[in-house]
């Protein structure tokens, strides 16, 4: 489904488990920043009903899943930590297409969101078959589900922004460029990303 042309090495669980404050201070920030992505989604296309919709719901779910991780924090007397940089993500937003119009312009931005949950997914679920403690590989099962249905619903929306042929050439060309930037990074215990 997420058609990723690398695949994170199942190793990646065992390192982050031994950094599980890491991981889980990591995560908490990944989604704040899931949900604020949402928001601003919301405040560029005001004009755009199913939008505005489906991103009301996914920035009520990503601040779910915000508190749902600070809880794990807490149970374990872990302080959330600071925001890191997502070298990842910087990388990521350099294959953004800068030109075009408002809608060219607003699905590049929708297919940004969706590279971001696709890995995102695909970490969860390595998280999730990996993990020695049976807990948390129920716990992200349940974060790997709900990643490839905000996957789905960003590659949906950008096909009401332009035509489909527009967005398989970029989603393949985003593939592409982000194996490169996967493969030019640290595989970290301590980032999701």
């Amino acid at each position: 489904m997420l058609k990723l042309k690398l695949a994170t090495d199942p190793r990646w669980a065992n390192i982050a488990e031994k950094s599980l404050s890491e991981i889980l201070t990591d995560h908490a920030y990944c989604e704040q920043k899931a949900a604020t992505s949402g928001i601003n989604m919301i405040i560029s296309c005001p004009w755009h009903p199913r939008l505005v919709n489906n991103m009301s719901a996914l920035v009520a779910e990503e601040w779910g899943h915000f508190r749902k991780v600070l809880r794990e924090l807490e149970k374990r007397d872990l302080p959330l930590g600071h925001k890191r940089k997502d070298d990842y993500v910087v990388q990521l937003l350099k294959l953004k297409y800068g030109g075009g119009d408002k809608n060219t312009h607003t699905c590049e931005n929708l297919l940004m969101n969706a590279m971001i949950e696709a890995r995102s997914c695909e970490r969860f679920r390595v998280l999730s078959l990996n993990m020695e403690d049976e807990y948390f590989r129920k716990f992200y099962h349940e974060f790997m589900v709900s990643e490839a249905g905000h996957y789905a619903i960003f590659i949906d929306l950008a096909k009401e922004f332009m035509p489909e042929s527009y967005i398989n050439e970029r989603w393949e060309a985003i593939l592409d460029g982000e194996a490169k930037i996967l493969a030019g990074l640290e595989l970290r215990g301590d980032r999701v990303h």
